[in-house]
């Protein structure tokens, strides 16, 4: 294991009621968060390999937890989303490193395929701090049934020297969607658009 993670937390939200109509089947979306150490706390590193290896990692154990969470075969997954809180002793540019260029291929592994871009998110905060983790079709990002976001946050991070990451995973789309678009129903998954 290349991340240092002083945490690990899981939780689903699921809705069963919106505006008084009945959900059926529920909504289900699973965050999974690693509060990490950040090994360039402090300091400016121009090679940020090892938070690009970081990732990678996170990507397979955080999806791999969001789905085992919602009780469902990867396949099934819908939305995926990625965030990171950096503490105040990291630079922006840590999350950049952690969320983009590595993180989305074992995370799309871990939902079967993810045609469509990954929609991502970050921050510098300190203890508390929350981000929202947006939403977005795996396969298909014009479905606007799906375009959502989660929120996620830990009471005692980040820490300064800590980064807070994120990924959500979705087993359905927003509880009774009707603005038109789009249907997950129609989408082809080839392009990652439609």
């Amino acid at each position: 294991m290349l991340a240092k993670i002083r945490k690990l937390i899981v939780q689903v939200d699921e809705t069963r009621i919106e505006m008084g109509r009945a959900v059926t089947p529920p909504t289900r979306r699973a965050l999974a968060m690693a509060v990490i150490e950040n090994p360039f706390a402090g300091r400016f590193e121009e090679n940020l390999d090892a938070l690009i290896a970081i990732g990678e990692e996170l990507g397979g154990l955080l999806g791999d937890k969001c789905v085992a969470a919602l009780g469902i075969a990867p396949g099934a997954a819908q939305s995926y989303g990625k965030a990171a809180i950096v503490g105040e002793a990291g630079e922006l540019e840590h999350a950049a490193a952690i969320l983009h260029p590595k993180l989305g291929a074992p995370l799309r592994k871990a939902v079967e395929k993810g045609a469509a871009l990954v929609p991502s998110a970050k921050k510098r905060g300190g203890l508390g701090t929350a981000i929202d983790v947006p939403l977005g079709h795996k396969d298909a990002a014009f479905v606007r049934s799906h375009f959502d976001a989660m929120e996620a946050r830990v009471a005692d991070a980040p820490r300064a020297n800590e980064i807070v990451v994120c990924v959500a995973v979705t087993d359905s789309g927003r509880p009774l969607p009707r603005i038109g678009g789009l249907q997950a129903h129609e989408i082809k998954g080839e392009d990652g658009l439609r």
